[in-house]
């Protein structure tokens, strides 16, 4: 019984970090930096909240309403020779942190849900700027995407994240996972003792 109340707290850990790892759809933070995967291309990716956090750079989830601008870096040359677009939606995916180009793509009208939209630029220095005035916390995806130099396919990149709401929200889920197996490992243990 201890062998299974271990296997089942180890489950649901691994599960809840594995979720977490992956909730970022398009960015993943390599090496201190986060960067935008947008299939083949990538892109250092950053964004700041400067009348509320200064220079303060953010990954994903940003913590205030307000001014936001959205750089990104281009890591590939021939991001320079593409048109680059940027939106952002409001998230009514039901998906979350989980959203991913398939449910964008099930939306039936994307305009209506769009908060910001900047048209497709070619940005030959390398560095795409966009800034958006948030004026309602909560869920939001940002969606890049980006054309090909010579097969005119289009390529995207889908990132949920969410503005002005708590951090503490993985941290409280983890506490809540790490409760319910210490109680199911007391739980045990008693019942052993008792047995025994």
């Amino acid at each position: 019984m201890h062998f299974l109340v271990s296997k089942f707290v180890v489950a649901l850990l691994v599960l809840l970090t594995a979720g977490l790892a992956n909730a970022g759809g398009g960015i993943i933070l390599t090496e201190d930096r986060c960067v935008i995967s947008i299939e083949f291309y990538t892109a250092h990716f950053t964004a700041y909240q400067p009348d509320s956090s200064g220079s303060r750079q953010f990954c994903e989830d940003l913590d205030d309403i307000g001014a936001t601008i959205f750089v990104l870096d281009y890591l590939h040359d021939s991001l320079k020779q593409v048109p680059v677009d940027f939106r952002i939606i409001k998230n009514v995916t039901s998906m979350g942190k989980f959203t991913r180009l398939e449910h964008i793509d099930a939306i039936d009208n994307i305009e209506q849900h769009t908060v910001f939209y900047r048209e497709p630029l070619i940005e030959i220095d390398g560095s795409y700027q966009a800034e958006h005035f948030f004026t309602d916390a909560g869920e939001y995806v940002g969606i890049v995407s980006a054309g090909h130099p010579t097969n005119g396919k289009t390529y995207y990149a889908v990132f949920p994240f969410t503005v002005g709401l708590s951090k503490l929200e993985p941290w409280v889920a983890t506490g809540f996972l790490l409760t319910i197996g210490a109680l199911l490992f007391i739980k045990w243990q008693r019942r052993k003792a008792t047995e025994g």
